[in-house]
């Protein structure tokens, strides 16, 4: 019976591969329904909804301007309140105990491990990985080579859940009782009906890599993606129903935040997973009644120690961790600190020069989606009137385009100001104020200066990636044992941004703070502990009933 399963798994498996080559021959994608490089106003493209297992349209489309020429580009047949029922009714048809779980339908363990298998295939594929790079850029504008990470990334990810990795997630535990048949056993049980809720900077990464995490411990989620960019996970999902994946085990809700938020709250999903702004993440709290995770904002630091190494490499980092993806990265370098021994190095000249490298034609610097020129430049000049404050580049709106108004566009831009400033309670909020966008604040500490910043450091609410730049191990141990950020990089070749998959990524010190990538994510963020106590006898030989206690 073994050989006969594993004989139609192959023969599947062979017969999946051979329609797919032959899509491949006919220059064709067979899940894609759009071309990246022909989505334009002439030839917008279309983005439906997926309830029940049934993909559906909406009685009104929402239409996404192009970020780079202000065309209408893309319709989204986006959900009202008055058409959430088939949503509600989906979340309601998973019970709480989940799609599977260790004692329920444990095959779909090892079917998501062959739908993993599948879809890391597929993004392998150069075809494959250059559509979804080029689909990004077109929702999401940034460098082909930033899409194209963040499409390695998610192939890498499906690549570590392959075969038997999904019900390794699953792994139990066993403890001797205090008597003969009784056992403790602990177990990761899913919550059910979930909700994944994923921003616009990383149109695949972030939706994909929770969404598979959620079906890999059992839960049924109902995905919703930033409506700008929504057309990515679209199409992923149907790469997905191509490689397996049941067209009802995902829906797919495209709507504005007030619809979403009426869901949510009739549909009563059992956990939600939010990725966005501060703001956002806390009404869902309220909203929900705790039943959230969240990985929001973060204003994120970066301290450079007093040894001075390798000044071109530093200087490189620190270019792209504040301004790589316009600097639209929830792990972006928001302010770095560095010891006055780099303040006398040539550190600032060269980030000057890297940053005036970056240019709109090759997309290392471009729109930013959530925040508009104007607001950049008016807190550009609120930091400018704190005493001692200078800018040391950019400053300046981007020439010579067609980004509509509506949106971003500036130069890099990096505003020193005085550590003793920033640490006076009228300014402090100011200066740590998160910008969305291509934006930092530097200062300079000295020897005995380093309690001021760790102080600073404390003031901050927001704690997702941090780097300490030094090899000198006693800096690193003070500076880390008194620091609190989730995702932290330490060691001269430290960093903020460019989390792949192979580590935990999450803000620490709230506990309802969510990670992404790793088992352990996985596991903390999708499942919950059960614990089965067996208590199986046999009774003790003579037991007599005792006196009430």
């Amino acid at each position: 019976m073994y050989r006969v399963a594993a004989y139609r798994q192959l023969k599947n498996r062979v017969s999946w591969i051979s329609s797919f080559n032959s899509a491949r021959s006919n220059h064709t994608l067979p899940f894609a329904t759009v071309k990246a490089e022909e989505i334009s106003g002439s030839q917008p493209a279309e983005v439906h909804n997926l309830v029940q297992g049934k993909w559906t349209g909406s009685s009104s489309w929402n239409t996404i301007v192009d970020p780079l020429n202000g065309q209408p580009f893309i319709k989204v047949a986006e959900v009202d309140e008055s058409e959430l029922q088939l949503f509600v009714e989906s979340l309601s048809k998973c019970p709480k105990h989940g799609l599977h779980n260790p004692f329920k339908a444990p095959e779909r363990y090892l079917m998501l491990g062959d739908v993993s298998t599948k879809a890391a295939h597929m993004l392998g594929l150069p075809e494959v990985s250059d559509f979804f790079a080029k689909l990004i850029q077109r929702v999401s504008p940034k460098s082909y080579q930033q899409a194209h990470g963040e499409v390695f990334v998610t192939q890498k990810f499906l690549e570590n859940f392959c075969g038997d990795q999904v019900r390794f997630l699953a792994r139990s535990f066993a403890v001797p009782g205090n008597h003969l048949g009784q056992q403790s056993h602990g177990f990761r049980w899913p919550y059910g009906p979930v909700a994944v809720i994923a921003p616009f900077n990383f149109p695949l990464e972030i939706p994909v890599l929770q969404m598979m995490g959620a079906l890999y411990m059992g839960n049924k989620p109902v995905l919703k993606v930033d409506s700008k960019v929504c057309v990515v996970m679209e199409q992923f999902l149907r790469l997905l129903h191509d490689c397996g994946l049941p067209a009802d085990n995902v829906d797919f809700i495209n709507s504005d935040g007030k619809t979403m938020n009426k869901l949510l709250i009739e549909g009563k999903p059992r956990m939600t997973l939010f990725t966005g702004s501060s703001r956002v993440a806390e009404k869902l709290a309220d909203d929900l009644s705790g039943r959230v995770k969240l990985e929001d904002a973060g204003f994120d630091w970066k301290i450079l120690g007093p040894d001075v190494h390798e000044v071109d490499y530093v200087a490189w980092v620190c270019d792209q961790d504040a301004y790589a993806c316009s600097g639209q990265k929830c792990s972006a370098q928001s302010i770095l600190f560095m010891h006055e021994n780099w303040g006398r190095s040539s550190l600032l000249d060269k980030m000057t020069e890297l940053a005036a490298r970056r240019k709109l034609d090759d997309l290392t610097i471009g729109p930013v989606l959530t925040v508009t020129t104007e607001a950049m430049l008016d807190h550009a000049k609120k930091l400018l009137q704190i005493p001692g404050s200078r800018l040391l580049f950019g400053g300046e709106a981007l020439q010579n385009h067609s980004i509509p108004a509506i949106y971003g566009a500036i130069k890099p831009t990096a505003i020193f100001i005085p550590l003793e400033e920033i640490l006076k309670e009228q300014h402090y909020h100011l200066v740590t104020k998160e910008i969305f966008g291509p934006f930092q604040v530097v200062t300079e500490y000295k020897d005995n200066q380093l309690p001021l910043v760790l102080n600073a450091l404390e003031k901050m609410h927001a704690h997702l990636t941090a780097a300490v730049v030094s090899n000198d191990i006693l800096f690193l141990q003070e500076v880390i044992g008194n620091s609190v950020n989730g995702t932290t990089y330490a060691g001269l070749r430290a960093r903020t941004t460019g989390a792949p998959q192979n580590h935990w990524f999450g803000p620490a010190g709230d506990p309802r703070g969510a990670g992404i990538g790793t088992p352990e994510a996985i596991k903390l963020v999708w499942s919950c502990h059960r614990e089965v106590i067996y208590d199986v006898g046999p009774v003790p030989l003579g037991w007599k009933t005792p006196a009430s206690t």
